[in-house]
């Protein structure tokens, strides 16, 4: 195999640009510097039904809430800098909306973390499906059409009396 090193160097020097060591279709997998500065608007990662953990003890409790109510958690590790977490944001909100039979949390690896790297994040985002507290499921990358396809298949499973 032939590699361009000039045209590499030059998607390096690009990526770099943006804060980027290196990029993966879909993914972040390093903080972005300055988003405050290139006047990037807000997105709201946390609407519809979407519930922001900010610690490990509301991620204790939410884990605690949807085994009692039998639900399946679908996490969202995700990082306000990212652009494919951002561009994800609103469909993970509106799936939120739409099944609520299923409980959606959102972590901000930036803000926790050490519960992130417990979690092994290697690139934002990553959803994890869970039930009872395990994994069932990982979805790594904004990929709509795979993420709705595992929602769809995570609301199939839920027992017909809790849908």
């Amino acid at each position: 195999m032939v590699f361009n090193f000039q045209a590499i160097h030059l998607l390096t020097v690009s990526f770099q640009e943006f804060g980027l060591q290196s990029f993966n279709m879909g993914t972040c997998l390093s903080k972005r510097q300055h988003v405050e500065e290139d006047g990037e608007h807000p997105v709201e990662f946390a609407g519809g039904n979407v519930s922001l953990v900010t610690t490990k003890d509301i991620w204790d409790q939410k884990m605690s809430e949807a085994s009692k109510e039998g639900k399946i958690v679908i996490a969202n590790f995700s990082a306000t800098w990212c652009g494919p977490c951002r561009m994800i944001a609103p469909f993970f909100s509106e799936l939120s909306e739409k099944y609520p039979s299923l409980m959606f949390l959102l972590v901000d690896v930036d803000e926790l973390v050490e519960f992130s790297t417990s979690w092994d994040i290697k690139a934002t985002p990553t959803f994890f499906f869970l039930k009872d507290g395990q994994q069932v499921d990982k979805l790594v990358g904004a990929n709509k059409p795979e993420l709705q396809k595992k929602v769809a298949a995570a609301v199939d499973s839920v027992v017909p009396s809790q849908k």
